[in-house]
């Protein structure tokens, strides 16, 4: 098998977490950074920094999980690390973000899981069946679109494949019409390329653009309460727990947090998956040959291989130890999981795509279980099979033909731009 080019020596005082600088440092550097943190004993604490432009101060810091044991720890144990007490980014979010970001990712139970409960009415294992045919048909349709659109075979992969699928299915299984889609692709952008000044260009631009997907999402949700249709829209809109209906602005929030997600999280994976494929053929090869064989642990290790989102947080709620450092009730831990999908400890040669990686140990591309297992993992799963399944029946020779250009972010492990070509 090719082997990714080796990750740097990094000592520990080279690098700062907190620093905007590192997450510009190629990948091996940074790579070699988080495989130092894992082989030092105990857990390292970063201070938080001061973001410029946005109106509010740093917080006291927090350790940083990158063994995937440890990341496995405290996802499963959420009544000992809350997302509750300040939301599950680094930073505090102030109240106006809180309202736009917050929904059930920043929630403990028992509200969490009233809220999951409405939500996850849209993304039973019958709804996502529901959908296949039309993850199918969205699918033939975009390699329809490169061949009529592109004779020269050759365009951005992820504009025209990785980030068309996801943004329709999800559009579409919400109830948002096509003339939408666009303005939708725009504000997921946005949202999620904070730091990246090809999206964002000032705090204020960011929380505009979030207010107009938030009045978008009222004004949808409204429409459907009054009309339902057939979408999660309505079903959401619809549903009960203990009496209880989601309101205006729970929906507002929950709209974000599903249209974001499904989106950009599942473009990112199916881009990685793409470049990966290219680079080790051997793995292409194998998949394509058999690929219903190969599907299910094909799946797992582009998640394990893109981790699409870097890191979530947590907040202990009373006196603990992880790996023999006491942390207090009241200090952050930051789950890394892009350093925990590169745990030698549990995964054997890391640095290697294998897509017949047995799946035990788990990846933690989708978090780490518990409550906040990510809802739509099930739904992107489905989206990554079939993307490639047509992308191997329709244009085998499709691959990547330069480097990514990757989102400037430690949140999100994002590919902006990606050249691809066809025979």
């Amino acid at each position: 098998m090719t082997m990714l080019a080796p990750y740097d020596q990094v000592g520990l005082d080279d690098f700062d977490l907190s620093d905007p600088e590192f997450w510009l440092a190629p990948r091996p550097v940074r790579e070699g950074a988080f495989k130092t943190l894992r082989d030092t004993p105990g857990l390292v604490h970063y201070d938080e920094r001061e973001i410029p432009d946005l109106p509010f101060p740093p917080g006291p810091g927090y350790w940083a999980l990158t063994r995937h044991d440890d990341i496995w720890h405290v996802s499963r144990n959420p009544k000992l690390f809350c997302s509750g007490q300040g939301g599950s980014n680094i930073g505090d979010l102030p109240q106006e973000m809180s309202e736009f970001f917050g929904s059930m990712i920043n929630m403990d139970d028992p509200k969490h899981f009233r809220l999951r409960s409405i939500v996850s009415k849209g993304f039973t294992p019958r709804e996502i069946t529901a959908v296949e045919d039309v993850v199918k048909t969205k699918a033939n349709e975009i390699i329809d679109r490169l061949v009529a659109d592109f004779p020269d075979t050759s365009c951005d992969f992820v504009e025209h494949v990785a980030a068309a699928l996801p943004l329709e299915i999800i559009c579409d299984m919400m109830g948002i019409p096509s003339d939408d889609y666009a303005k939708v692709f725009k504000w997921t952008n946005t949202i999620l390329g904070g730091g990246d000044p090809d999206f964002v260009t000032s705090y204020e631009d960011l929380m505009g653009q979030a207010l107009e997907m938030f009045m978008y999402a009222q004004s949808l949700g409204e429409a459907r309460k009054a009309d339902p249709q057939d979408d999660i829209t309505s079903i959401m809109m619809a549903a009960e727990v203990d009496g209880e209906q989601l309101t205006a602005q729970e929906f507002g929030s929950f709209f974000i947090l599903l249209v974001v997600a499904g989106n950009e999280t599942t473009r990112n994976a199916i881009s990685h998956g793409m470049k990966a494929l290219t680079d080790f053929p051997d793995q292409k090869a194998i998949w394509f040959d058999d690929f219903d064989a190969h599907s299910k642990t094909a799946v797992e290790e582009i998640v394990r291989w893109g981790t699409p989102v870097i890191h979530f947080r947590r907040t202990a709620t009373e006196d603990t130890e992880i790996a023999g450092q006491p942390i207090a009730a009241g200090e952050k831990v930051v789950m890394w999981y892009n350093s925990g999908n590169r745990d030698d400890r549990v995964f054997e040669n890391p640095y290697t795509f294998d897509v017949r990686r047995e799946p035990h140990p788990a990846q933690i591309g989708f978090g780490a279980g518990g409550p906040h297992f990510c809802l739509g993992a099930n739904l992107a799963r489905r989206e990554i099979t079939v993307m490639f399944d047509v992308i191997r029946e329709r244009l085998p020779s499709l691959r990547i033909t330069g480097e990514p250009d990757y989102l400037q972010s430690g949140f999100i492990n994002g590919i902006k731009r990606l050249q691809c070509a066809w025979d």
